[in-house]
């Protein structure tokens, strides 16, 4: 018999009101990738294409109602998580995860803002810290890296660096390499900690300021490629693509009068 039901992911993380990063992108690298895209909204956001403007935490109560109600009643293939803001998000998140068994989680640690300023207190960094253990896949961009292990990346021990995070955290990691200088190609660095393998992922490098939710539509778009059957190293090399092309598409596009979101469905008009 033909098993009917959707390809399902859960994503958990904050609203973008610009619709250009958060649960907006998730939803639409969710779609473009072939899944049906379910919500945890951790924080509401007022934001736009030249940044944020306030953040309104969603009530733990609610975070909690939210998960029940969504893995109580429907099966994720995977889960991929983004902004956790606090430790007790963390907390309700993780614990309610393990309630329900769920092992394919595709953590973005948002951490760190594009200005630089750290996102997590001390607190809430620990608490992650703890989390990280518990998921299939970390990806960090390089600051994000920097922050879990303390010290600096470079292009001569971003395998290493790949490596020793998935050691310290027993689990695989994709190092995201697009905060390094620029080069021709974009390398993406993949620890999978079970066979102790580590991948190289090149694609063309673009010239855009139209980047806005690159690493929330990567982490999700990986999610959809495990939900849909496929292994770690393939989910991986056709979500970068994914994005690469995605960028390539909407290099050129206008959207605000700040950086510009990915084109998720590579639309052209």
């Amino acid at each position: 018999m033909n098993d009917k039901r959707y390809k399902s992911v859960l994503t958990i993380a904050g609203s973008d009101s610009g619709g250009g990063a958060g649960i907006q992108a998730d939803i639409k690298s969710i779609s473009a990738n072939g899944a049906y895209a379910s919500t945890v909204i951790t924080a509401s956001t007022a934001q736009n294409t030249q940044g944020v403007i306030d953040i309104h935490p969603i009530p733990i109560k609610h975070i909690e109602a939210q998960l029940e109600a969504v893995l109580s009643d429907i099966e994720f293939g995977a889960i991929k998580i983004g902004m956790l803001h606090s430790s007790e998000v963390i907390n309700v998140v993780k614990d309610r995860l393990k309630k329900y068994n769920i092992d394919k989680i595709i953590l973005d640690p948002v951490m760190i803002a594009s200005s630089g300023d750290r996102l997590l207190d001390d607190k809430a960094i620990d608490a992650l810290k703890l989390f990280i253990p518990h998921i299939y896949l970390l990806t960090p961009n390089i600051q994000e890296a920097e922050l879990l292990i303390g010290h600096s990346i470079n292009l001569d021990n971003i395998k290493e660096s790949a490596k020793e995070i998935g050691e310290e955290f027993s689990t695989s990691v994709l190092l995201k390499g697009g905060h390094l200088e620029e080069r021709e190609l974009m390398s993406d660095t993949l620890y999978i900690y079970k066979s102790k393998k580590i991948i190289t992922i090149q694609n063309p490098s673009v010239k855009t300021k139209n980047t806005h939710g690159t690493g929330c539509s990567l982490s999700s778009a990986i999610a959809t490629y495990i939900s849909l059957g496929y292994g770690l190293e393939e989910a991986v090399i056709k979500s970068c693509t994914y994005v690469n092309e995605a960028i390539e598409a909407g290099k050129n596009k206008i959207l605000g009068k700040g950086n510009a979101p990915i084109n998720h469905f590579k639309l052209k008009n």
